[in-house]
């Protein structure tokens, strides 16, 4: 059974205190739902080792951007810091993105992009899929569905063409002043 992510990420016990806003969107560029979350207090910082550098991508003050596409292959997590600069970008490949009780979720297929401002991009948990796949969690139909994105992603962002990382910053600013 595929792991379903919710975008107001409401069980994440390390956020102490937070605001939250969410909204549908159709544009010539994206067409689904977007979320924000401000960790205002966290119970500890959280920081990810790539490679030999270690960044952090989540503190007191930190934002999380969540782009759910409908009828896409993906979600999209731009972390900002307590300045407003994005940290990263988290893509997870996933089977649909929908909406349950009024919050936007994802299925995810345990393969992830991670893109660094530096332009550094990372493809990360490939052991969970072939792990997945040998335990029948999922079949080879969709393992084969999580590398086809997993490879059109990286050819879209190579060449910058990836929209939704382009539309982060102005997706933030539309949730700014509806968060509570």
């Amino acid at each position: 059974m595929l792991k379903r992510k919710f975008g107001d990420l409401s069980n994440w016990k390390r956020v102490i205190k937070r605001k939250y806003s969410q909204t549908y969107l159709e544009t010539k560029e994206f067409k689904g739902y977007i979320t924000l979350l401000n960790t205002i207090k966290v119970t500890e910082p959280l920081s990810v080792q790539y490679g030999k550098k270690l960044v952090c991508i989540v503190d007191d003050g930190y934002m999380w951007l969540q782009q759910f596409p409908f009828n896409k292959n993906h979600s999209v997590t731009t972390m900002f810091d307590a300045d407003g600069n994005i940290v990263q970008w988290y893509i997870d490949i996933c089977l649909r993105n929908g909406m349950k009780n009024g919050i936007p979720w994802m299925d995810d297929l345990f393969l992830d992009i991670v893109v660094l401002p530096s332009g550094e991009l990372i493809v990360r948990d490939a052991d969970e899929l072939e792990d997945a796949l040998s335990k029948g969690i999922v079949d080879k139909a969709l393992y084969d569905l999580a590398w086809k994105e997993v490879h059109n992603l990286k050819s879209l962002i190579g060449t910058g063409s990836f929209k939704l990382i382009n539309l982060s910053k102005d997706h933030r600013e539309k949730l700014l002043p509806k968060l509570k």
